[in-house]
């Protein structure tokens, strides 16, 4: 993955959010944290458990945090933290009629922030 990040490269959330009509049966909710200190860098299509799904990133300093989202089938279930897999700490919720999965190196105090900074706006 460290050499395909995203497909399309850009801070602008209405960049990035129309970068993926077409190309998905839903619409991702795509924000910008910076003034949280999370930015949006970019997004890119990615695929979970044989489903296409959309994947934005941002940054947080020089970690890259990976938000995969598609269309939830139970909703509104709060962060939860999971047992970091394979060195990547996990963070999942569901809301705005989302699942969300949160993946970073970044520790896990700070990805909790993000879903929190992400899911309250």
């Amino acid at each position: 993955m460290a050499g395909h990040v995203y497909d399309v490269a850009s801070s602008d959330q209405h960049t990035v959010k129309p970068w993926f009509d077409g190309k998905l049966d839903f619409a991702p909710p795509v924000k910008d944290l910076a003034a949280q200190d999370f930015p949006l860098a970019g997004g890119r299509l990615d695929y979970v458990d044989n489903r296409t799904v959309a994947a934005l990133v941002f940054q947080r300093h020089k970690h890259v945090i990976n938000l995969f989202v598609w269309p939830a089938k139970d909703i509104g279930a709060p962060p939860t933290m999971l047992k970091p897999v394979q060195g990547y700490n996990v963070v999942h919720w569901t809301g705005q009629d989302m699942t969300f999965w949160a993946v970073s190196d970044l520790n896990a105090q700070e990805l909790a922030e993000f879903a929190n900074a992400f899911g309250s706006r």
